[in-house]
């Protein structure tokens, strides 16, 4: 196991480069696995967990992080907020849900359910994704989830990791409508924000396939799909960063955090090119971190405990 405190040199010097092999599927491509034939990728061993993750992890609390958002849609940026709360639990890997009781099949997973919220114009954005990421860090996430609200209408997209990942999605656009596609494995970038978080040193670095975020692919139109991309890992005034950039995209991701454990996410940005057509232009989405909070926020749902949404700054 890497010690926890370790010196920046030694930091960068750790990175390694992972190549990813494997190239995407088209989307005309039928789903190759039924609901009950889960294979999941046990050719990486398990990695041990530190006392320090138990303790931090399992402490029977989630991890809640509130931040000051401006986000850019359709050609113009816009204030709002965003959260990420971390938490562990068991997760069924065959019905892919969180397990209600103790199984020997669960495998504990780091959730993130990551919102955004924010305005245009007159009527609201409501963004939630989800990914379930094995805390062994040995293999991708089991499931991650997009849902988007707003007052044309809300979609959902979801990959489940069987033989390969299963995409479906639904959507009130004419042009992408009901879908269903059968991908193979690659990094997912939603999985990136839960990796960082269990061992940013092994981040693959260089040229890579990455199948975008949920959130941009949906935001943007764009085909799901496994895009070139280039990672890199770098360090400055005490801070990590870790940058995907796709040519093809024309958008570069930065996720900006602490190179000590837990590793918490200080922010982020996301160049990329903003509304359609002849008008778009290329904007950056920035969050800022204002606090974080270790709370079993499940069970604190009266009125009484609002006062702890002031202690976010939300």
């Amino acid at each position: 196991m890497i010690p926890f405190r370790i010196t920046i040199f030694s930091f960068l010097i750790l990175f390694s480069f992972i190549s990813c092999k494997e190239k995407s599927s088209s989307e005309n491509q039928s789903l190759a696995a039924s609901d009950s034939e889960v294979v999941l990728e046990a050719i990486a061993p398990k990695k041990q967990l530190s006392n320090a993750f138990k303790a931090y992890w399992y402490a029977g609390e989630a991890e809640i992080t509130s931040y000051k958002l401006e986000q850019a849609r359709y050609g113009e940026l816009r204030d709002g907020n965003a959260v990420l709360i971390y938490v562990t639990e068991p997760f069924l890997p065959e019905k892919q849900v969180k397990a209600d009781t103790k199984n020997p099949e669960n495998v504990s997973v780091l959730k993130l359910n990551a919102t955004k919220n924010f305005l245009t114009g007159i009527y609201p954005y409501s963004i939630l994704s989800s990914t379930f990421y094995p805390v062994h860090d040995n293999q991708h996430a089991l499931k991650t989830s997009l849902s988007v609200q707003e007052w044309c209408g809300h979609v959902y997209a979801q990959i489940n990791n069987r033989n390969t990942f299963e995409f479906t999605s639904h959507s009130y656009f004419e042009k992408e409508a009901d879908q269903k596609l059968s991908l193979e494995k690659e990094l997912l970038e939603n999985e990136v924000w839960t990796k960082i978080r269990i061992n940013p040193f092994d981040l693959p670095v260089g040229k890579i396939k990455v199948i975008p975020s949920l959130e941009y692919l949906r935001l943007s139109h764009k085909k799901i799909e496994a895009y070139g991309a280039t990672g890199a890992l770098s360090s400055e005034n005490g801070m990590g960063t870790y940058t995907l950039t796709y040519p093809d995209l024309e958008r570069t991701l930065q996720i900006y955090f602490s190179p000590e454990f837990p590793y918490t996410i200080q922010g982020w940005s996301e160049e990329f090119k903003s509304g359609f057509g002849p008008n778009a232009k290329v904007l950056t989405t920035k969050a800022t971190k204002i606090k974080s909070l270790n709370t079993p926020y499940w069970s604190q749902n009266s009125n009484a405990d609002l006062s702890l949404r002031d202690s976010l700054g939300l």
